[in-house]
């Protein structure tokens, strides 16, 4: 699944292409939104929260989408189009007057109203480290708010704060040194949620250092423990471990670690 600064990206190349334009042809090729016509309107802004992307309108209406596992999105430029065998994928048409067209692909949730109903639906999550102004300290509180809850779970948790998925989660227990079963309420969370945020910011806005947290770009060394089982640790040389499934994960996602550098306390 897409993290929040792959959609934070996302949204930075969405914006080159579309904002300030206006629609020649917006379609919503989804049964609850498929009557819809966004022809005529100007994109205003694209937005993100954690995973979650935002298009603004100028009608006071925005659309609200979500990658999870399946979801895409592509431009084309102008005079161009995506190939005939791949049409039936697509969830949403946005195409600018005499320019480039996006192609949202897959998408599994396509939500559109007034803005104010679309901020909504998002009210639920966590601060964004990614945001302009990130309320360190909120998300500080939110996880020690979780007390006993192993911190490889709080960290998966969008209420707690909005954006690290799976690949986050590991590297963060890793570069701080935390068995990933820590509770929460024992770990240091100011100093955790400083390096969530300095990790995501750069990850998302430095060219070519998209999830690499090694620092490193070479092919299997990209990651500390991130889909590293069975193999050295970068680091001191033990094998990497994994359990196949994170306790009170819905998605059942793996959880990789370093023994001797996360030691179980």
């Amino acid at each position: 699944m897409p993290e929040g600064d792959t959609v934070y990206a996302l949204a930075a190349r969405l914006r080159r292409a579309l904002d300030g334009a206006t629609l020649r042809a917006g379609r919503l090729e989804v049964p609850a939104h498929a009557v819809e016509n966004l022809a005529g309107r100007t994109v205003v802004a694209h937005r993100t929260h954690g995973k979650h992307l935002l298009t603004d309108f100028d009608d006071d209406t925005t659309l609200h989408t979500h990658l999870r596992m399946s979801g895409s999105w592509t431009v084309v430029r102008a005079g161009r189009s995506i190939p005939q065998r791949v049409r039936p994928d697509v969830r949403v048409r946005l195409a600018v007057v005499d320019g480039p067209t996006a192609y949202g692909m897959l998408l599994p949730v396509v939500d559109y109203g007034y803005t104010r109903q679309m901020n909504e639906l998002i009210s639920h999550l966590g601060p964004d480290p990614l945001h302009p102004v990130f309320d360190a300290d909120r998300g500080a509180s939110n996880v020690l708010a979780q007390k006993d809850r192993p911190i490889i779970s709080t960290l998966l948790d969008q209420r707690v704060i909005a954006g690290p998925g799976n690949l986050w989660a590991n590297e963060l227990c890793f570069l701080r040194g935390l068995w990933p079963w820590t509770p929460s309420g024992d770990v240091d969370a100011q100093k955790l949620v400083a390096l969530l945020e300095r990790t995501m910011r750069h990850s998302a806005t430095v060219p070519g250092a998209m999830q690499v947290t090694t620092g490193d770009t070479r092919r299997g060394r990209t990651h500390w423990v991130a889909g590293r089982a069975g193999k050295p640790c970068l680091r001191c040389g033990t094998t990497v471990r994994v359990v196949a499934e994170i306790p009170g994960d819905p998605d059942k996602r793996r959880t990789w670690w370093c023994p001797h550098c996360q030691p179980e306390r």
